[in-house]
Formats: structure tokens, sequence, C-alpha cells
């Protein structure tokens, strides 16, 4: 049974015991999400009926404040049980998002060993290596056979987030090789895990950036990776799962910056209008106040307009599209610096490929103007100099919006700034304002006479 909607009639029926036996046949993901759509009470209901040993992994996926709303009406025992069985990157997680009262709540009924860990955890940066990791890891012992590697696996594997990749440690905790479960299956069962193990280690440190965490296992392919302490020392491992939640919360991240909002926490759903209002209002604000360039530049050719009312109606075209070649360059140069394709270093070489890009595209995009110009408005008096004043334009915006585009993300790179922040709409404001710079420059060399 998978049918959310029959599972939703067995508890309004109060068939439990149905309903027990359609719980179990469904992921636990899929459980999360029917609990997701139900009244507050019908929810905390489900959750009752739920497997004590699935509980943990419904209550992993489930959002935050819906986490919230349970905890508040689960029972202490109820609450003690569910910290206890969460892996511990998701108990770190969820502490996360609570608020104080609920996290002091949780914790007071999680075990001292439990508490201390999640707390130690707490103590890493947000977007640190530490901060993602779980210290529920299989390790092994360079003497150990083969088969008393899989007797020790057997008997703490269950507890742990991940069996397949195993590590072989010193008795200071010092990671000496690191084996897969396939390896120990394909091995002879008195064969040395020294023997076996791979000793080309890939690791990264506590303070590692998760970012930079997310490239290695794409790189590498791995399922899980190694999290070492100064000394090198093995604290804890990230598993692949856990990428995945970085990997999405970056890319979203980054497409709120590039879109001028404040990065929000919750779904757009979840999150309240004032929240939301508050993430947009500050960019709003100042892109209106740097808009304002573009205005008082218009005012001091305001004789022009008069002169020449044709220049006018093409504004909206040169800034328009000045922007939109500006925002192409500057999304490829964020988006490679994020995959590590491109870095600060490759400016120059970057500046050379957008320059040549630029002059191409400003030829092609001036041509098509001029004859769109010059065919429409035929007749017009100095209707050559005209078109020859938006032609021009146009080449040397796109040149210096295709630059800005590419070069302002790299500068906040060196500045260690998110380069997403120099996206499209500040490199727009910027454009915007040098486009009517080089428009009226170009219009009073040309049609001086009559301005």
């Amino acid at each position: 049974m998978n049918n959310h909607t029959e599972l939703e009639n067995l508890l309004e029926e109060k068939h439990f015991n149905l309903l027990r036996k359609g719980i179990s046949e469904i992921e636990p993901a899929d459980i999360a999400a029917l609990i997701e759509k139900l009244s507050i009470e019908k929810a905390v209901l489900l959750f009752r009926i739920l497997p004590k040993d699935s509980e943990a992994e419904v209550f992993a996926n489930l959002e935050a404040d819906t986490q919230e709303t349970l905890i508040r009406r689960l029972s202490d025992k109820e609450i003690s049980h569910v910290i206890e069985e969460l892996f511990l990157d998701d108990a770190v997680d969820f502490i996360e998002e609570m608020p104080a009262s609920v996290a002091q709540k949780v914790l007071s009924h999680a075990t001292r060993e439990t508490r201390e860990q999640i707390n130690r955890l707490l103590k890493y940066p947000e977007d640190s290596a530490g901060s993602i990791m779980t210290v529920e890891y299989v390790h092994l012992k360079r003497s150990m056979s083969v088969q008393d590697a899989f007797t020790k696996i057997r008997k703490i594997g269950p507890d742990k987030e991940t069996i397949y990749t195993c590590y072989v440690t010193d008795p200071e905790r010092r990671i000496e090789g690191v084996i897969s479960v396939k390896t120990l299956l394909l091995s002879e069962p008195e064969q040395a895990l020294g023997d076996i193990m791979d000793t080309n280690l890939i690791l990264v440190h506590t303070d590692t950036d998760r970012e930079e965490v997310a490239r290695l296992f794409e790189k590498y392919d791995f399922l899980s990776l190694p999290v070492v302490d100064s000394e090198r020392r093995i604290v804890g491992i990230i598993t692949i799962d856990d990428i995945v939640d970085v990997v999405q919360e970056e890319a979203t991240e980054d497409f709120e910056i590039m879109a001028a909002m404040t990065p929000s926490e919750k779904p757009y759903l979840k999150t309240s209008v004032f929240k939301l209002f508050k993430n947009r209002i500050g960019w709003l604000v100042l892109l209106m106040i740097t808009g304002m360039g573009t205005g008082f530049i218009l005012q001091g050719y305001e004789e022009a307009f008069l002169a020449v009312p044709l220049l006018v109606t093409f504004i909206p075209m040169l800034t328009d599209t000045g922007g939109n070649a500006g925002s192409q360059s500057a999304t490829l140069i964020i988006r490679g610096m994020a995959v590590s394709e491109i870095s600060p270093k490759d400016f120059l070489k970057i500046a050379w490929k957008e320059a040549r890009i630029s002059a191409l595209a400003g030829v092609v995009l001036s041509i098509v103007a001029f004859l769109r110009v010059y065919l429409l408005n035929y007749g017009e008096p100095d209707l050559l100099a005209k078109s020859l004043v938006i032609s021009l334009s146009l080449i040397f915006t796109v040149f210096m919006a295709k630059l800005a585009g590419s070069m302002l993300p790299i500068l906040a790179k060196r500045l260690k700034i998110d380069p997403a922040v120099m996206a499209a709409p500040l490199i727009t404001t910027i454009v915007d304002t040098s486009s009517l710079i080089v428009f009226f420059s170009i219009a009073k060399i040309l049609l001086g006479h009559l301005m």
C-alpha cells in the first residue's frame, strides 16, 4: 500500500492495525511527506503509530517546523527515543534548527554521551566539514583479519550511518587506510587488513569549507569521506546524503543572492510574508538608490531629448541589452567558480575570451540595430549619424557589460565575498549607468550640431 489517500482514510477511520501494516511498506521519506500534509493532531497520531525502528528516520526527513511541533507534543520517553535513535549528524541538524527552549528540552532527554557529542559538533563553524560530519563510522585495526573485520561490522554496523566504507586506524585513532566492504568480500578470510587496505588517502579537516568537500565528492565519486583533526586523528566522516543536502542548500543560496534576495532557510510556502519581505526589501532599496544614477544622467541630457527625440526611444533597448549581456557572463563565471572550473588567477584568460565574445556579439547586434533604425526611419534628417550613434553605443555597451559581468564576480572572490552578490541586478545597474554615459557621449560627437 502506498497511496496517501488510503492511509489517510485508515487514519480517519482509526483502523490502526491496517494502517501500521500499510506504513511498513512505505519508505520513510514518503511517510514524512504524508505527515507534512496532515493536521497537527493526525500528524502526531500517525507518528506514534510508526514502528519504533523507523521513527528516527521518518523524523529526520521532516521539515524543521514539523519536527518542532512533534517534539512539543511528544512525551519525555518518546523524545528520548527519537534523539537517541537519530544519527548524530541528523540530530545536530535538528538541534540547530530548533528554538533554544526546544533544543534545551530535547538535549535534557538525551544521554550524557549523546549530549556531549552533539554539543561538540555544534561548536564547529556552520559552513565547515565538522558541522556536517557524523561520528558514527566503522573503524578497524590493521592487524585484524578479514574474518575479524566482518565480525566487528556485524556487531556494530546497525548503529553506524554507513558500513560500505571502513577506516583503519592506529591506537591513537590516526587514520592509516581505508577499505571497502567490496574489498573485504573479495579477499581471503585470513588476510590482514594492513595488506589489503588502500593507503592513498584523501582527507578533509574539520575546518575545511563544505563546498570544497562537495567538490571532492564530485571529483572522486566518494560514498563517504573521513574528517580528521590537526593531528590526523579521525573524528568523523561525511556521507554522500549530507553532501547532496549541501549542494542543494548552496545552489539555492546562490540562486537567491543572484536574484537580489537574502537567502531563506525555509521553503517558500513555509516562510512568512514578513520574512520574505524582509529578505527582499533591503536589496530593492539599495538597487533603487543606485538606479537613481541613471535618472541623474538623463536629467543632464534633457536638451538632447528635445533635439533628437529618436534617440530616446532606443534607451530601453540599449540598457536591456547591456544588462542581458552582463548577466550571461556573470552567470557562467559564477557557475564556473562554484564547480572549480575557474579560479581568480584565470582573470586574464577570462578577460581576453570575453573581449572576443563581446566584439562578435557587439558587431552582430549593432548591424541589426543599424538596419532597424535606418530602414524604419528612412527620410529622417541625419539618419545615418543617428543610426551610427545607436550601433556604436551597442558595441561599447556589450563590451563593458561582458567585461563587468566576468570581472566583478572574480573581484568578489578575491575580496572573499560571495561572487553571487555580483550577479544580474547589481551588474545591470552598473551597466545601465555606464551605457547611458557612452550613448550620450557618442551622440554629442556625431550629433553635436543638433544638440
